[in-house]
C-alpha cells in the first residue's frame, strides 16, 4: 500500500485500505465476501425473472419486490466488486470523481430503499383496512409513481452530500480511507477544512430517512393489527398477518444492520476498526442476500414457480 505525508492537498484520487487491520487476511475474507455478493446477485436477478413470466405475481406487492431487487443490486454492486478487487490484487485506488460517485450510489439507493419499503407499508395498509378499494388505489400507475418518488426523494436527499465535498472541501489531510468503501462520514473526517455543515447535514438526512421513515412504516402497522384484531376468527387473523410477514422480516433486516452498524459508529469508541467496517459492509450486503430468500420462502406463487422451474431443469438434463 502506498504512503501519503499528512499534508493538506488537493488529491486526485483516494486509497481505499479494505478491511483495516485484517490486511494479511484479504484473501480469504474474499472467499465469503465474494460467495455473498454471487447469492445477492442471482437471488435478485431469479426474483425479477420470476415475477416478469409469472402472471399471477402482477400485483402491486411484487412490483415493489422488483424494485427492492434492483435498488439491492445497485447496493451490492457499487461495492462489491471493488473490494473484492481490493482483496485480491491489492487495488485500491480510487479515483476522487469515483470515490464521491460510489458515495452517491450508496447513500441514495438506501435511503430508495427505505422509501420502497414505506411505499411496501401503505400497501398492505390499503390491501388490510380497506381491502376493497386496493386494486383501485394502488393501480400501476401508482406504484411507478411511489417508486418514482422514492427514487427522486434519494436523489434530492443525497445528490448535495458529494457536492458540498467537492465544492466546500477541497483540502485532505491524506489520501488513505480507512475502509472499505467510500463512506461520507469516512471521507469528511479526512477533509482539512470545517466540517460541521456537511456533519449536520448527514446526521439529517440520517434522521429523516430512518427515523421518520420508521415512525411512519410502525404507525401503519398499527393501523393493520387494529384491523387484524376485529376479524372474527384466529385463523382469519393469522391468515392476514402471514400476508405482512415477508414485509416484516425485510423492514428488520433492512433497518436493524443499519441501526446497529450507526450506534457502533457514533458511540462505540472501543470498538475495533475492523469491526466497524465489517459491519458497514454487512449492512450492504444482508439485505440484498436475504431479500430473496425471505420472500421466496414465504410467497407460495414465487415458492411454487422457482419449484417448477427446478423440476423442468431437472427432466431436461
Amino acid at each position: 500500500m502506498p504512503t501519503f505525508h499528512n499534508v493538506c492537498s488537493v488529491p486526485s484520487s483516494f486509497w481505499l485500505t479494505g478491511i483495516p487491520g485484517l490486511e494479511s487476511l484479504h484473501i480469504w475474507l474474499s472467499i465469503p465476501f465474494g460467495s455473498m455478493y454471487l447469492v445477492a446477485v442471482v437471488g435478485n436477478i431469479t426474483i425479477l425473472g420470476v415475477v416478469r413470466v409469472e402472471r399471477s405475481l402482477h400485483q402491486p406487492m411484487y412490483f415493489f419486490l422488483c424494485m427492492l431487487a434492483v435498488i439491492d443490486l445497485v447496493l451490492s454492486t457499487s461495492t462489491m466488486p471493488k473490494l473484492l478487487a481490493i482483496f485480491w490484487f491489492g487495488a485500491g485506488n480510487i479515483g476522487l470523481d469515483a470515490c464521491l460517485c460510489q458515495m452517491f450510489l450508496i447513500h441514495c439507493f438506501a435511503t430508495v430503499e427505505s422509501g420502497i419499503f414505506l411505499a411496501m407499508a401503505f400497501d398492505r395498509y390499503v390491501a388490510i383496512c380497506n381491502p376493497l378499494r386496493h386494486s383501485m388505489v394502488l393501480t400501476h400507475a401508482v406504484v411507478g409513481r411511489l417508486g418514482l418518488a422514492a427514487l427522486l426523494r434519494g436523489v434530492l436527499y443525497i445528490g448535495p452530500l458529494p457536492l458540498m465535498i467537492r465544492l466546500r472541501l477541497p483540502l485532505y489531510k491524506t489520501q488513505v480511507i480507512s475502509h472499505s468503501y467510500c463512506e461520507h462520514m469516512a471521507v469528511v473526517a479526512l477533509t482539512c477544512g470545517d466540517s460541521r455543515v456537511n456533519n449536520i447535514y448527514g446526521l439529517s438526512i440520517g434522521f429523516l430517512v430512518l427515523i421518520l421513515d420508521s415512525i411512519a412504516i410502525a404507525a401503519s402497522y398499527v393501523m393493520i393489527f387494529r384491523a387484524v384484531m376485529g376479524l372474527a376468527t384466529h385463523e382469519a387473523r393469522l391468515k392476514t398477518l402471514g400476508t405482512c410477514g415477508s414485509h416484516i422480516c425485510a423492514i428488520l433486516i433492512f433497518y436493524v444492520p443499519i441501526a446497529v452498524s450507526s450506534l457502533i459508529h457514533r458511540f462505540g469508541h472501543h470498538v475495533p476498526p475492523p469491526i466497524h467496517t465489517l459491519l458497514a459492509n454487512f449492512y450492504l450486503l444482508i439485505p440484498p442476500i436475504l431479500n430473496p430468500v425471505v420472500y421466496a420462502v414465504r410467497t407460495k406463487q414465487i415458492r411454487d414457480r422457482l419449484l417448477q422451474i427446478l423440476k423442468t431443469g431437472t427432466k431436461i438434463k
